[in-house]
């Protein structure tokens, strides 16, 4: 879909929108874990002996959004409100399937992944999209399972979720979340400073660097400030990971994103030729 910076990728067909019954669904030819090579795992992650390693992408576990593209956001909204079996079964495809996927991977990594990517989104700018009891009874005994099979290999979790999550971030604790993104400092309750004095120690806070109309607009001394700033309050004591809030956007001026990688590496006082 254009628009008047670049574009982004949009459904225009929607599969899974016209099943009416679990059988429907049935027939579907699903995804199988078995199509992957885990023997290459092990030598790509031997490549990097003094990075740190990720699998999996905030598209795993995406039981909202994942299936909304095949069936329609409206209607995956109805279907949560409703329970409805054909998209309970959907989530439940999708979520045996990420489980045996990332398993596999971290079995034939044999300790070599430090952190699985994960996510899916349960806010909008001002708020859930679902109430707190609705993610309790279809996705939290989800997440913790998920949760619990990455913690078994000795790797740890970076959840996304855009929007406002302010009220399930308890609830992402008690599951042993280990890192939420991304924090939104527009949206709803997400200032990353608030939220550092509120759950710091708790879980890590991953994003905050706001590029709704900030990173676009701000002057490269409000960059090299804002940054210094969320590197001293939000990750004092560790727990932070600085990122943009989402994909740094196509209207970003070039010299404001090299000025972003700039400030961090002055931080650490790296001088880089950018």
């Amino acid at each position: 879909m254009p628009n008047e910076y670049g574009d982004y990728a949009e459904s225009v067909d929607f599969p899974y929108r016209e099943w009416t019954t679990v059988e429907q669904a049935r027939q579907f030819p699903w995804p199988n874990p078995d199509l992957y090579d885990y023997e290459a795992i092990r030598e790509l992650c031997d490549r990097f002996p003094d990075r740190a390693v990720a699998t999996g992408s905030y598209s795993v576990q995406d039981l909202i959004k994942g299936v909304a593209f095949g069936r329609g956001v409206e209607q995956v909204l109805i279907d949560i409100a409703l329970e409805d079996p054909v998209y309970l079964y959907i989530v439940e495809q999708r979520h045996r399937f990420y489980m045996e996927m990332i398993e596999r991977i971290l079995r034939a990594a044999r300790g070599k992944i430090d952190f699985v990517l994960c996510g899916d989104d349960f806010g909008s700018q001002r708020g859930l999209l679902i109430s707190p009891q609705s993610f309790d009874r279809l996705f939290a005994g989800k997440k913790k399972e998920f949760f619990d099979m990455v913690h078994s290999y000795g790797a740890f979790v970076s959840h996304h979720c855009c929007g406002s999550s302010v009220e399930l971030i308890p609830r992402f604790i008690e599951l042993k979340m280990d890192a939420l993104q991304t924090i939104q400092p527009q949206a709803a309750g997400m200032n990353p400073y608030e939220l550092k004095r509120t759950y710091g120690g708790r879980i890590t806070l991953h994003g905050a660097v706001d590029v709704q109309g900030w990173l676009q607009q701000a002057k490269p001394e409000e960059i090299r400030k804002e940054l210094l700033h969320l590197i001293e309050e939000v990750g004092a004591d560790g727990g932070f990971i600085l990122g943009p809030c989402h994909n740094i956007q196509p209207d970003t001026p070039l010299g404001n994103v090299l000025e972003l990688y700039r400030a961090v590496s002055a931080s650490r006082g790296l001088d880089i030729d950018l």
